[in-house]
């Protein structure tokens, strides 16, 4: 470890970096021990940063918070806000589901339960956002965490889901099979699904 550039690193810069550290992990989080050896740094320095920011945004009213669950820290809002939330997700402006929500809602559906980190690696692109709206729509929502380092959580499709959809069950989606040898089950999916969700995209 480079003592002398932790030496060189400013609280404010630390802070900076932490802060979008925080926000690119996503609700995977990342815990003290990573970020330590990110900023070459202390892991006792950093915690009492991450402290400090903490007690900051508390302090400020910040809309975020960090919040440490299992061991890793991640940027979170607040619960008193959920009922904004909701009104931003079930607006008329908010009723479209982007292409980016629908490819990943589809990888969610046909392959649940599953983990942010193995729908990117299907999609190819950061899943964060899309999951977030599927998430604040209440079409996906977490069913557990994943045996594997750093417990990840996954995810599953919700009774809402079928309702948006007109499904009874799942057992009503479009047969998968056909597809499961299929190298682009994704595009295929996705065209399943933007086609289901036609009659939601003029709402």
């Amino acid at each position: 470890m480079d003592s002398a550039k932790e030496q060189n690193m400013s609280t404010p810069e630390m802070k900076s970096v932490i802060e979008a550290l925080l926000f690119v992990s996503g609700d995977e989080g990342i815990d003290a021990t990573q970020i330590a050896k990110v900023l070459e740094a202390e892991e006792t320095t950093v915690q009492a940063v991450i402290e400090n920011m903490k007690e900051q945004f508390e302090t400020a009213g910040r809309g975020m918070q960090i919040v440490e669950l299992a061991g890793t820290y991640q940027m979170s809002t607040r619960p008193e806000h959920a009922h904004y939330f909701q009104r931003l997700a079930y607006s008329p402006a908010r009723g479209t589901l982007s292409q980016a929500a629908l490819e990943t809602l589809a990888i969610i559906t046909y392959r649940q339960p599953i983990t942010r980190i193995e729908i990117e690696d299907i999609r190819g692109v950061k899943a964060d956002r899309a999951i977030q709206t599927l998430v604040a729509k209440d079409l996906v929502h977490p069913v557990g965490r994943a045996d594997a380092p750093g417990r990840p959580i996954l995810y599953g499709t919700t009774d809402q889901f079928l309702d948006y959809f007109g499904l009874r069950s799942l057992d009503d989606l479009p047969d998968k099979s056909k597809f499961e040898n299929n190298h682009d089950l994704e595009e295929e999916t996705n065209l399943l699904f933007k086609k289901l969700s036609e009659p939601h995209q003029t709402e």
